[in-house]
């Protein structure tokens, strides 16, 4: 049994050895031909092959789009106010004398009240520095006031209705705040308000012929 494997292992062998060197093509069997002019037969448009310059290059590495214009950005709603009649009435007269019909308009609206937990008049700057230091110390917020009646002060906490500010006022007590009291920054306002729904690149360019009526007040993202 062994001798006939071994037989046959020699056989095989001998087999492949003349298929590969071509001994066999007469029967039909011969490996494929691997010389160039085989290999240069099978290539498509051989002459069309040429090396790319830098610029295509990294134009090609950075994909398709790199190239391409960057898209418009999508048109923003903005707004500002609260306005007054009198100034609703200015600001009006301007709008209509400087963007496209339709691309603005005017929404009555209702400012809040603001009550503050209130710390001051300060008679000197020295007195109102020690006071921030103390409430840094204490480890609470506070900022400038937004009422000249007021000032210099500072507002600790703010609130729409005086009666969460009352609150507010006897949770900081426990921390020690003594001298500060309840007081309101601003009273409710009624007014209008501007907006203007859809600001595109051409429109946006127009809105600084308006920043004077606006009296100060930004356009905002609308919320």
């Amino acid at each position: 049994m062994l001798r006939l494997l071994v037989l046959l292992l020699v056989l095989a062998n001998a087999g492949y050895w003349a298929w590969s060197q071509g001994l066999l093509t007469a029967y039909g069997l011969a490996p494929g031909v691997q010389a160039e002019p085989q290999r240069l037969a099978t290539q498509i448009q051989p002459e069309a092959i040429r090396l790319l310059t830098a610029e295509e290059a990294r134009k090609l590495e950075n994909g398709p789009l790199a190239s391409a214009p960057i898209a418009a950005s999508a048109p923003e709603c903005l707004q500002a106010g609260l306005f007054n009649e009198q100034q609703t009435a200015n600001l009006r007269a301007s709008l209509a004398a400087t963007l496209p019909p339709g691309s603005w308009q005017f929404e009555s609206s209702v400012e809040s009240a603001r009550w503050i937990v209130y710390m001051g008049k300060f008679n000197n700057p020295e007195n109102l520095a020690k006071k921030r230091t103390e409430l840094r110390q204490l480890g609470l917020p506070f900022r400038a006031v937004n009422n000249e009646a007021l000032a210099p002060g500072l507002a600790l906490a703010s609130f729409p209705l005086e009666a969460d500010a009352e609150k507010e006022l006897a949770r900081i007590a426990t921390k020690g705040v003594r001298t500060a009291r309840v007081a309101q920054e601003r009273p409710e306002a009624r007014g209008q308000i501007l907006k203007l729904a859809a600001v595109d690149a051409a429109l946006h360019a127009q809105l600084d012929a308006i920043k004077p009526q606006l009296e100060g007040k930004a356009l905002l993202s609308c919320p």
